[in-house]
């Protein structure tokens, strides 16, 4: 039934390269530019680093800045950012102390995720500093009068987003103290979900490395940094484990796990490619999909991932309007407001939900 109904998208289907290669394709145009492709993964990594890599260093000359100042969480999107940190200072002859890292745990920052950002920052050698936001974070609290603060186990919106804002309060304030920039860690991924606490949180930054980099190409470019060579066996023993963790914001007692909320990453990077680099309708991402991912997902999920990440892209473009600026690093387009994305802040999905609602329920 799907392929008679959508049958218009056959002529871009992936359905055509081997299944490593179409599924890379959401990200890269073809086999001959897809990290899953060994002969050329490692360059195209490599071009994506020096992209970040010389952002950061032209934005600090620009600023007439020598230091860098960066919360470092234990996974991967703060990973990412931190040796880029490392690599721009090597890029500008200044030594790499002069990264000032900073761990904050939370009320949920796991013992794992707390040691690894601690070997990545002495690893790298960074100025590495531990700040507890819990008591800051009980002081808010206190003065919202939240049911936290009395003693009840309410872990909603409001305690969560409290811990992101003190975090990014201390940073900011960190780099007035220290004439720094605040380096973001937030991605691609984040940014069309809406996955960041707005204003004074993780959305915010001097500028960020990583805002035009999808989820699943993090993970290929820590992986690639640990078997460059960039950096010492410390570091890459250090990388290793971050990609091995579970991706979650923790910032609720008990575990959370990102893609259980927002969908998985890989997935609904693919759903963000064809959307912004093609402007494709739901329900021809949806035959894509269906095409490029059988045997991992069936077009039931594939329906209930793209609604989600239509609904959360919509929703979430007031976010976007006022990111901080960022380098671009790839043909798929990215999401800034000075550049490939220009959108209203109060546009509504229903065009594109409706169009989804073509999509038959099972196969």
């Amino acid at each position: 039934m799907l392929p008679r109904l959508l049958a218009s998208g056959r002529s871009n289907s992936p359905s055509r390269c081997p299944p490593d290669v179409c599924r890379w394709n959401a990200k890269w145009k073809d086999s001959r530019t897809c990290p899953a492709t060994p002969q050329t993964g490692p360059q195209r990594c490599a071009e994506v680093y020096r992209i970040q890599v010389q952002g950061l260093a032209t934005r600090m000359r620009a600023a007439g800045l020598k230091k860098l100042v960066i919360g470092v969480s234990g996974g991967l999107d703060s990973t990412q950012a931190l040796i880029v940190c490392a690599r721009a200072m090597d890029e500008l002859k200044l030594p790499r102390r002069n990264v000032l890292a900073f761990t904050m745990p939370g009320f949920a920052t796991s013992t794992r995720t707390r040691n690894q950002a601690w070997q990545l920052m002495r690893a790298v050698g960074a100025t590495a500093e531990e700040i507890d936001i819990k008591p800051s974070c009980e002081q808010m609290l206190k003065d919202l009068r939240h049911p936290y603060a009395k003693g009840r186990k309410v872990y909603d919106v409001t305690f969560e987003n409290v811990q992101a804002g003190e975090r990014t309060s201390h940073l900011f304030r960190l780099a007035n103290l220290h004439q720094g920039l605040v380096v973001g860690t937030g991605d691609l991924s984040e940014l069309a979900l809406g996955w960041a606490t707005y204003g004074v949180g993780d959305h915010m930054a001097h500028y960020n490395v990583n805002a035009s980099v999808p989820k699943t190409l993090i993970q290929y470019l820590i992986g690639w940094v640990a078997e460059s060579g960039e950096f010492n066996e410390d570091v890459k023993r250090a990388l290793r484990r971050v990609l091995e963790t579970e991706i979650s914001p923790e910032l609720v007692p008990g575990g959370q796990r990102t893609e259980d909320k927002v969908g998985p990453y890989e997935l609904q990077d693919f759903h963000l490619y064809y959307t912004l680099r093609f402007g494709y309708a739901p329900s021809k991402v949806a035959y894509l999909a269906w095409h490029a991912w059988k045997g991992e997902y069936d077009l039931a999920q594939i329906r209930r991932w793209l609604k989600v990440f239509l609904e959360r892209f919509f929703a979430n473009q007031f976010k976007r309007s006022v990111a901080p600026n960022s380098p671009k690093v790839g043909s798929g387009g990215s999401l800034s407001p000075r550049g490939d994305w220009r959108a209203p802040s109060d546009a509504a999905p229903s065009a594109w939900l409706a169009d989804l609602a073509r999509v038959p329920a099972k196969e």
